[in-house]
C-alpha cells in the first residue's frame, strides 16, 4: 500500500528547509553585497553554473533522443553535439575565469584526483563507489 502524500504539509516543509536568501529578495541582495565586498563574482558564477548545467542539458536530449528515440547517428546531429560542446566549454572557461585559473590546471587537477582515486591506473567499481575521505 502506497502511503498518502499530503503536499501542503510537504510544501510548509520545503519551505522551512530553504534559505533565507532563496526566499527573500532583499536577503538575496544583502548576499550578493556580501559576496562583491569579499571580490567574489557571483555575476560571473552564476554566468558559469547556469550556462553549464542549460548547455549540458542541451547536448544531453540530443544524446537521449539518439539512445531512446531513434534519432539517427549522422553528420548533421554530431556536427550538433559538437556546438552544444563549444557551448559547455563556453561556460566552462567562465567559471575558470572566475576561479582565476586555467583550463590545463583543471585537466591536471582532475587527472590527479583520478590517479588517486584508481590506484592501479584503471577504472575499478569497488574504489568508485567506496572513496577514500576527502575524495570528492
Amino acid at each position: 500500500m502506497t502511503k498518502q502524500i499530503d503536499l501542503g504539509k510537504y510544501t510548509e516543509f520545503v519551505n522551512a528547509v530553504t534559505s533565507e536568501e532563496s526566499k527573500y529578495g532583499g536577503h538575496f541582495q544583502d548576499r550578493l553585497r556580501d559576496l562583491y565586498s569579499k571580490e567574489f563574482s557571483t555575476h560571473r558564477a552564476l554566468t558559469a553554473a547556469l550556462g553549464l548545467c542549460a548547455e549540458s542539458g542541451e547536448f544531453t536530449e540530443i544524446i537521449k533522443k539518439i539512445v531512446f528515440q531513434g534519432k539517427p547517428v549522422n553528420k548533421e546531429n554530431l556536427f550538433h553535439l559538437k556546438r552544444e560542446l563549444g557551448d559547455i566549454m563556453w561556460y566552462f572557461i567562465q567559471a575558470c575565469i572566475l576561479l582565476d585559473t586555467t583550463p590545463e590546471e583543471i585537466i591536471e587537477m582532475n587527472v590527479d584526483k583520478l590517479k588517486s582515486r584508481y590506484p592501479g591506473g584503471e577504472f575499478d567499481v569497488h574504489h568508485s563507489e567506496n572513496r577514500r575521505e576527502g575524495d570528492l
